[in-house]
């Protein structure tokens, strides 16, 4: 199981919010949520609806085993997985491709000649299925997932060996990092200082970041705006400033983030018997904020982690958007998101009231302009407030729906030509206004 690093609060990320993101356009949502997968677990197609980007845990133990010098036969793994099949049903099925170099997969002292033996790894990968390689099946790679264990020397060794493979291989395969932190490295990331001195090897910035507000026994979780929260936002934040002062235009990518949510009873013995997870509901919400807020930032893209559980009570054992591969309310949560969002940009920040209301714009090119509203709280609370200064006449009403129902509440709402009067909590409701 891969447990992500820091986590994050909520506040200052009023101070990015409304900042162009690096290279001052932003993302269509389609191509901004992306969704962790695994490898031949994966269903392609019926994940389709809520996103169109996948992240892959790539096991390079599984291509180079023991013998790290020798290389696969690509596109076969050493143990037998065919890579062309894997990755592509998922490019059948029209999927922007990320494949996570796990590197760490194999151990330390298993790798032969690591600046060899990565370099030429490196170089076969992009060359077999880069973009403009012989498959055409990765859009991009990263190097490493949470490589902690590795020191700092090691890291820094493998990742320019590796990186240098890449780029020989197939200069447009996009490079992204491991897990970082712009503090010291950690269990779970690395440190910005192991990559600074080659700006040249990467394309994209990595981060994960989980809404922990407090760690074993409980590793209770809050909503995405929570002010409590420690790392969850300011993590990210931390890695756009560092990125804007040395190396500004990389894109940074959120490459986990989640919950979980079961209907499972804790154990009553071993490691999670205190374990708080959230409800199915609140799952949904959370990650649905979660990606507006991360939205706002100055990132290109956010990863929900996961795609799958088996409904087990436990950190990362339940934060699937399908349980026994049915779908959860969360599911269907983002692929309503996807229906209204997909085809815009985030615009704006139209109001930001903590513990209260917020309210940000979407548009796309065609004109069509949504507003997201809600309730940053974790509280069931409704309220009515009056919206003003709306962009045009609302032709729709829409809350995030739970199930595979979308009801338009146009009817339910006072509507004047300026104005609207709305009920808010935190269930995101979208106002869609007429094409301009």
């Amino acid at each position: 199981m891969w447990f992500p690093g820091p986590l994050r609060s909520t506040v200052l990320a009023l101070s990015l919010a409304t900042a162009a993101s690096a290279d001052g356009h932003r993302p269509l949502m389609r191509d901004f949520i992306g969704l962790n997968g695994h490898t031949v677990q994966f269903k392609p197609e019926l994940y389709r609806p809520v996103s169109g980007v996948v992240r892959d845990y790539h096991p390079v133990e599984w291509d180079l085993g023991k013998e790290t010098a020798v290389l696969p036969k690509f596109p076969f793994a050493k143990n037998g997985v065919d890579w062309q099949h894997v990755y592509g049903s998922w490019r059948e099925k029209k999927w922007d491709i990320d494949a996570c170099l796990m590197f760490e997969s194999v151990k330390r002292e298993d790798w032969k000649d690591i600046d060899a033996d990565a370099r030429a790894y490196g170089e076969a990968f992009a060359r077999e299925f880069g973009p403009s390689g012989n498959r055409k099946l990765t859009d991009s790679v990263e190097i490493g997932n949470e490589p902690g264990k590795w020191s700092d020397a090691d890291y820094t060794r493998i990742f320019k060996a590796m990186a240098t493979g890449i780029r020989a291989g197939d200069p447009k395969l996009k490079i992204a990092t491991c897990n970082l932190t712009t503090g010291k490295s950690g269990d779970y990331e690395k440190s910005v200082d192991c990559v600074a001195a080659f700006p040249e090897l990467f394309d994209v910035l990595n981060v994960h970041t989980y809404a922990q507000l407090e760690g074993w026994p409980t590793w209770k979780r809050s909503f995405p705006e929570d002010p409590k929260l420690p790392n969850y936002l300011q993590d990210v934040e931390k890695l756009c400033k560092w990125r804007d002062a040395h190396t500004p235009g990389k894109p940074i990518w959120i490459t986990e983030f989640g919950y979980d949510s079961t209907t499972q009873p804790n154990a009553t013995t071993g490691d999670f018997v205190k374990w708080q997870g959230v409800t199915d509901t609140q799952q949904a919400q959370w990650l649905v904020r979660s990606l507006l807020v991360f939205s706002s930032m100055p990132v290109q893209r956010a990863y929900v982690y996961f795609f799958n559980d088996d409904d087990q009570p436990g950190v990362h054992a339940s934060a699937g958007l399908t349980r026994h591969f049915k779908p959860k309310p969360s599911f269907h949560a983002l692929a309503h998101l996807q229906q209204v969002l997909g085809d815009c940009r985030f615009e704006k920040i139209i109001t930001n009231q903590p513990a209260q209301l917020r309210v940000q714009e979407y548009r796309n090119d065609a004109g069509k302009i949504v507003w997201a509203v809600w309730s940053p709280t974790g509280e069931g609370k409704t309220f009515t407030t009056t919206l003003e200064n709306i962009p045009g006449k609302v032709v729709g009403v829409q809350r995030m729906p739970l199930t595979s129902e979308i009801t338009n509440l146009l009817t339910a709402h006072k509507i004047g030509n300026e104005k609207i009067l709305i009920e808010a909590d935190g269930t995101p409701t979208y106002l869609i206004f007429e094409h301009r």
